[in-house]
């Protein structure tokens, strides 16, 4: 029994081109093509089969009679594909795709009468009425020289070359990469490129894996496809058909004949499946190559870039597409939401989904609507419709959004979630076109609230498609029910992990020693809080000793800044990659700029929002400092937009910045291919930290994975979020796909009961422009707590309200504000009151003073390293050792907050109304010393024993990385 061969052209060449002759592909010898080309290797379409085709495929009618196009109509056709005005690879691409989409009108005189119509290269509408044609080893003279490369198989749509493979054995080690390299390589200006000219489809394939782009697509960006469903017994069943036999002997009959014996042999038993089989199956039927080619190709950034769906943005919009056209109950096309991950190319399928659209006949005039929650993205998503050939309209107000809505000539608008709110403001403003799509990027973040729900209120019968990159949360569902559910398939960071959209990224816990001067530190409280009432003064220490105050202290700043700054310049300087460096605060941001500066080893820029918007920053004012950065950054660049632009571009594109501070700006939603490393020394949670994590997780040349290196401790919240991320992207529940809304209408008939029970504490009151008799009246203790808590169910009940269309709809407008303007002014009464009556102190105060006594008594003196370095090979086992993790801690936790509660319940002790200041810091800083530890230690342990296992011999422990998605 003879080994199966390892040759290339047995193994791939020869079973691709059975297959796709079994596809529905004519093969054509070398002499055929030959005899098509005239004998110029210089030319790569087959014109005899493109002449005949467009004679086949043209027909035009005057006054009920058909007409066919002239010869001469014909060949000026044939010879504006073959002999293009050359600008270059993609852009004479793009003239080339123009054609072959648009199609093109020449003048017929028919009977003296002189029309101009619309001929046709490709009937997109009926892919079967094109005719296939495949061939191998495809010679082509490259550029200047008599010289010639051939690809190994091309395959053709009314003898235009659509797709180029080249097949590797597999037995060689980087060979899928090497076929890659060699489809860029005859892309090259001295090579074979007027044959990518045309190429809508570049393949590398062997036996067990493959890989696509299209012309110019950079190696990093070719990528892999996967089905939806199970192609498996389908291909398997065309594979082991047996072939016709006319184009069985056509194949073996020339170069592949001292091939025909063994394939025979082979064919004899049933064949297995391939990887190369299905890959080739999924991508080069007629239909679905037909269907990438029209639909799923576009041209960005100014016609500089070609590119062509992944594989989720394909489904993605192939599934919306089909969703749209049901209707719900009500009417309307059904929408939903499509959860993708950052870095998977959300802003690009929105735009394919709206070149869907478009090319859609059974939609009459569809309109798109893109809606953000910020004006960087709102910037971004315009820039990249426009770049696509859209000719999008980018509301400037709700003013200006309402006279885009109530027109007809844009046909594409950006706007803000804002602009709605402001625009819904106008009674009269509803727009009842059911052919308005409006997809909401960030869906879970801009879904609620006020301003949504009047956005629903304003276009009653548009479709809503939402697209949100991080998980929804708990209670977040409602977001994908309120757009009428999931839209499968759902796209998680570890799937693009594993098609190489994305680089693994790598985590390093780094931890500050700090120490507390007792004595001083508590001396100086005593005095600087001399005149506080006990309540107050336990206020203050609440405060000022939390973890967050604790990482804002100069002592800290300075050694991250000296740990960033040689790390950086020791690790990554001088190899164009770049680094974001996370502030707890815009002070503490231009703090570490200015010490970065001093080190002098790092250039650095911050990037923060104005002084006056709080951008996740707590501290009550703007300091001085912030202050005179900001007008320093005005006087140099003239509007916060030029600030932001400047820094951003010569972040991207520049040598300087190196580093970029941020506070919250920039941590979403911003993408720089070159950003390499996150420095994290703030809190960060759930969308935000899953959000600046993927910052560093784009590709890029020699970009291996993203590194996070983690000074605050954000490790038990990343894990978290990663497992419900996971959890949610494996499976969607029934009614999470159907959209089932959760009834609310029993929850908001209680809301004019709770109004009026707010209302009931100031019911003696006669003058209620009285500021000073609402505060009188809430002078009792237990009244106060009464209120409290009766203000609390009146405020979650109408932020529900206020986010239930139905309810806003039937519910006065009067009404509305009536509330709204309640909820107001009982919020700033129990700030007042609770300032008043001693319960909290204004911080604002105090708050100068107190930074100065913790800078002075409290000192980080060194940073630690505290995760041994060491890569996780097995994600499953890596996540069940973090679920062991997660029950002792979860237990121990328990026990403390029961003892706490006990404690509390039997002594009635406040611990920051007793214990000193001191002793309450050194606390903090033991307790988060003592977390991060334990995270080290229980990861050393974890991450030993694995690699133990899996290696057969224990690692070292002084290293310190932990591998965050990756599976190798």
């Amino acid at each position: 029994m003879a080994a199966p061969s390892y040759l290339e052209a047995l193994i791939s060449q020869i079973p691709a081109l059975q297959l796709l002759q079994k596809l529905g592909f004519t093969y054509l010898s070398p002499e055929e093509v030959a005899v098509e080309r005239q004998g110029k290797l210089r030319h790569v379409i087959l014109e005899n089969i493109l002449t005949k085709q467009l004679h086949r495929l043209n027909r035009f009618e005057i006054r009920g009679q058909e007409h066919r196009f002239s010869d001469e109509s014909i060949a000026k056709a044939v010879e504006m594909m073959r002999e293009p005005l050359f600008d270059g690879l993609v852009r004479t691409s793009e003239k080339i795709y123009d054609l072959l989409t648009l199609g093109e009108s020449f003048e017929q005189n028919v009977d003296g009468e002189i029309r101009s119509p619309q001929l046709r290269y490709i009937d997109w509408e009926n892919p079967h009425n094109n005719v296939f044609h495949v061939t191998a080893e495809f010679e082509v003279e490259r550029t200047g020289s008599k010289k010639t490369r051939r690809p190994d198989i091309v395959c053709f749509v009314n003898g235009i070359p659509f797709v180029i493979i080249e097949c590797k054995r597999p037995d060689e080690k980087h060979s899928l990469e090497a076929a890659i390299k060699q489809n860029l390589r005859n892309q090259e200006s001295d090579e074979i490129p007027q044959l990518y000219l045309y190429c809508q489809l570049a393949i590398g394939i062997n036996k067990n894996e493959g890989s696509y782009g299209t012309t110019g697509t950079p190696f990093k960006f070719w990528s892999r496809w996967r089905e939806m469903t199970d192609i498996g017994e389908t291909v398997h069943k065309l594979v082991n058909d047996p072939p016709r036999k006319e184009a069985h002997e056509k194949l073996f009959a020339g170069m592949f004949a001292p091939a025909k014996e063994e394939c025979e042999r082979k064919a004899v038993e049933e064949v297995t499946l391939t990887a190369q089989d299905e890959f080739l199956y999924s991508l080069c039927r007629p239909d679905r190559l037909i269907e990438l080619a029209r639909q799923y190709i576009l041209y960005d950034e100014g016609g500089a870039v070609k590119k062509i769906a992944r594989y989720q943005q394909y489904f993605a919009v192939k599934r919306t597409l089909e969703r749209v056209h049901q209707r719900t109950p009500e009417g309307t096309r059904k929408g939903g939401v499509i959860w993708h991950t950052q870095g998977s190319g959300k802003s690009l399928t929105m735009v394919l989904f709206g070149k869907a659209l478009a090319l859609d006949d059974s939609i009459k005039n569809p309109r798109i609507v893109i809606v953000t929650d910020r004006i960087d993205l709102d910037e971004q998503i315009w820039k990249t419709f426009h770049q696509c050939g859209k000719n999008p309209q980018q509301a400037k107000t709700g003013k200006h959004l309402v006279k885009l809505l109530q027109g007809d000539k844009a046909q594409v608008i950006t706007t803000i979630i804002d602009k709605f709110h402001a625009a819904s403001k106008t009674s009269t403003f509803v727009n009842e076109d059911d052919n308005l799509f409006v997809l909401v990027d960030e869906s879970h973040r801009s879904q609620y609230g006020e301003a949504n729900t009047r956005m629903l209120k304003s276009l009653p019968n548009a479709c809503f498609i939402g697209f949100t990159g991080t998980p929804l949360m708990k209670g977040e569902k409602d977001t994908a029910k309120k757009f009428g559910g999931f839209i499968e398939p759902a796209y998680t960071i570890r799937d693009a992990v594993a098609d190489k959209a994305v680089v693994p990224l790598f985590y390093e816990g780094r931890h500050v020693m700090q120490d507390v001067n007792k004595r001083g530190i508590d001396n100086m409280f005593e005095s600087l809080s001399e005149g506080l009432t006990p309540e107050q003064k336990a206020d203050l220490k609440r405060k000022f000793s939390g973890r967050d105050e604790l990482n804002r202290l100069e002592s800290r700043l300075y050694l991250i800044a000296w740990d960033v700054s040689q790390d950086f310049s020791k690790n990554w300087k001088g190899t164009g990659f770049k680094a974001q460096l996370t502030a707890p605060g815009k002070k503490e941001a231009i703090r570490l700029k200015r010490l970065l500066d001093e080190f002098g080893k790092v250039s650095s820029e911050v990037i923060i929002s104005p002084p006056d918007e709080r951008e996740g920053d707590d501290q009550a004012k703007a300091d001085e400092s912030v202050l005179r950065f900001w007008k320093s950054m005005m006087e140099k660049y003239g509007t916060e937009k030029e600030y932001n632009r400047n820094i951003i571009e010569s972040f991207k594109k520049g040598d300087d910045p190196e580093i970029i501070i941020v506070v919250d700006k920039l941590l979403t939603g911003f993408d720089a291919p070159r950003n390499r490393i996150l420095y994290i020394a703030k809190n960060l949670k759930e969308h935000n930290l899953l959000q600046a994590i993927a910052r560093v997780n784009r590709l890029y040349d020699g970009k291996d994975n993203g590194l996070i290196i983690d000074y605050y401790g954000v490790v038990t919240q990343l894990y978290e979020a990663l497992e419900l991320y996971t959890a949610l992207g494996e499976k969607f529940d029934k009614e999470d796909l159907d959209g089932t809304l959760t009834n609310l209408s029993e929850e908001l008939k209680k809301l004019p009961d709770q109004h009026a029970s707010v209302w009931k504490f100031f019911e003696g009151i006669e003058n209620t422009g009285d500021a000073e008799a609402f505060e009188l009246a809430l002078e009792d203790s237990i009244t106060r707590d009464a209120f409290y808590t009766a203000l609390s169910h009146f405020n979650r009940t109408l932020k529900l309200a206020l986010s239930s269309v139905h309810w806003i709809k039937h519910t006065p407008e009067g009404e509305i504000d009536r509330y709204k303007e309640s909820a107001k002014f009982f919020h700033r009464l129990r700030a007042s009151v609770k300032i008043r009556y001693a319960e909290e102190i204004d911080y604002r105060e105090y708050e100068a003073q107190v930074e100065k006594m913790l800078n002075t008594f409290v000192q980080a003196d060194e940073i630690m390293q505290i995760v041994d370095p060491v890569n996780i090979f097995e994600r499953e086992a890596f996540e069940a050792e973090v679920e062991k993790l997660k029950s002792p801690r979860a237990k121990a936790d328990a026990i403390a907050n029961r003892t706490k509660k006990t404690i509390t319940e039997r002594m009635d002790e406040d611990p920051f109304f007793f214990r000193k200041l001191s002793v309450l810091i050194e606390q903090a800083i033991e307790e988060y010393r003592n977390q991060r530890i334990s995270d080290a230690e229980y990861l050393a342990k974890m991450t030993h024993c694995m690699v133990g296992t899996t290696t057969g011999r224990m690692p070292s422990k002084n290293v310190i990385w932990l591998v965050l998605f990756s599976d190798h």
